[in-house]
């Protein structure tokens, strides 16, 4: 009782119940200080810096919608299309609150994209940053997770089928491929035995997982601090109470300043929900308005758009294109070899490595290989932070042409989702195939290429104009 603050008898009343609960529940009151009011964020954070607080607010209508939806929706293969059905037409209110899902589980991954974006062209990755990227990256995964096992649980055309190609693929790994697939499926084919399994991890597993590693994510990035698009540490320059100079308090300035992101966010969000939440059949494919059928394949099978750039680069690992792979790895060992400054055993572990490469690109079949290239493309995001070698972290800084760079990632992205939302072609296939290359060739070439041009200098302190 001696550690109790006293209140002034004529205190306000509101004061007199936070002191009475800040006296019961001193540790609420400290994290609030800990994550919000004492937690000094850069003030020269501009528009990319919405994206973060957006996607706790999707995650948050993503959890609350979904609680509505289980009340009503019925995990059986016989009844699940039915359900859904239910939910649309004779709920009160349940039309809007499965557009809100559905139209939240896009809106997720647009936000979190964009987030990532930002992380890349600032530098939010780099030390002391490691850890806050990687759990980034783990909520990345899990959120895919979580997208995919949510895709079946309407039990329409291409949800049945989706699941059908990308369960699959998993019978593609050597030696335990099979099993590893029937695991998955808990039958031979996607049946109502999957329907109940993917139905669990979407609402009890995945979601405590992605939880908890957005808590991880969060304390950890207010342990060393949040980024600015200077790529400048706050921390260093501090006035006589340790606050640093160039830092703000999140509450009550950022907690404002990003209202007007969640304003304009929910308008454009909303308008979709009411008028477009089909968005032209890539929100919610048109195939999936009919019931699943095992006995009918789909035209043309395809993920939800999400997914697509990763599937395009997953057709496009060809035959073709693994031999185009052995060659560059031939050519490299060649060219390490020949201009490399290094000793003779490290030559000959240089041309031992490129021929076991070789060999196993040659062993393994080349849908095996597209298996690996679709998930080597998400798993490689978590080892950007000793990828870059760049001497500054913000884009700002880079040569100019690094922003090029860049730029034809980008292009090269968005042309992988759309090839992978369209029927196979050859000419798409081919397309592909380069963009493929680059996507890896971005990463893997990073340590050389993030090094090269004239770099400009990094200013003390971050560079702010009022607004």
């Amino acid at each position: 009782m001696a550690d109790f603050k006293e209140v002034p008898a004529d205190a306000p009343v509101a004061q007199k119940v936070t002191t009475w609960f800040e006296n019961r529940f001193p540790s609420a009151f400290a994290a609030y200080r800990v994550h919000m009011s004492e937690y000094y964020a850069p003030k020269n954070f501009n528009f990319w810096y919405f994206f973060g607080s957006l996607a706790m607010l999707v995650l948050v209508i993503q959890i609350v919608t979904g609680i509505f939806l289980v009340m009503h929706y019925k995990p059986d293969a016989a009844q699940a299309f039915a359900s859904v059905e239910y939910i649309m037409r004779d709920v009160p209110g349940g039309w809007i609150i499965r557009y809100l899902h559905s139209t939240g589980a896009s809106a997720f991954f647009i936000v979190v994209y964009l987030h990532m974006w930002r992380g890349m062209i600032y530098g939010s990755y780099r030390k002391p940053r490691e850890l806050v990227w990687i759990f980034g990256c783990a909520i990345f995964l899990c959120l895919m997770a979580e997208a995919f096992m949510g895709y079946l649980l309407p039990w329409g055309q291409m949800s049945y089928w989706g699941a059908q190609v990308i369960v699959n693929l998993f019978a593609a790994v050597p030696f335990v491929g099979p099993d590893l697939a029937l695991l998955i499926r808990g039958d031979y084919v996607v049946s109502d035995a999957t329907l109940n399994r993917f139905f669990s991890f979407h609402v009890i597993a995945v979601p405590l997982v992605l939880l908890g590693l957005v808590v991880a994510h969060l304390f950890a990035l207010h342990d060393v601090g949040s980024n600015n698009p200077d790529g400048v540490e706050i921390k260093a320059k501090k006035d006589s109470r340790g606050i640093p100079l160039d830092g703000i308090p999140f509450h009550p300035y950022y907690t404002v300043h990003d209202i007007l992101g969640v304003a304009v966010f929910l308008i454009a969000f909303t308008a979709i929900v009411f008028f477009a939440p089909e968005f032209g059949g890539y929100f919610l494919e048109y195939n999936n308005f009919i019931p699943a059928d095992p006995l009918k394949t789909p035209a043309h099978i395809a993920p939800v758009w999400y997914f697509t750039p990763y599937y395009s680069m997953l057709r496009a690992t060809t035959d073709l294109m693994v031999n185009v792979l052995a060659a560059i790895v031939a050519l490299g060992a060649v060219l390490a070899v020949l201009k490399g400054r290094f000793g003779g055993m490290a030559k000959i572990g240089v041309l031992v490595g490129a021929l076991v490469a070789i060999g196993l690109l040659k062993f393994f079949d080349a849908k095996f290989w597209g298996v690996v290239v679709m998930g080597g493309a998400v798993i490689i995001l978590f080892f950007l932070p000793w990828l870059d070698m760049s001497p500054v972290k913000s884009i700002r800084y880079r040569p100019g042409w690094h922003k090029g760079v860049y730029a034809v990632f980008v292009v090269f992205f968005f042309i992988l989702g759309y090839l992978g939302s369209q029927a196979p072609s050859e000419v798409g296939n081919y397309v592909s195939q380069v963009g493929t290359l680059f996507y890896f060739g971005f990463f893997l070439l990073m340590p050389w290429w993030s090094r090269l041009g004239e770099f400009k200098p990094v200013p003390d302190r971050v560079t702010f104009a009022a607004h």
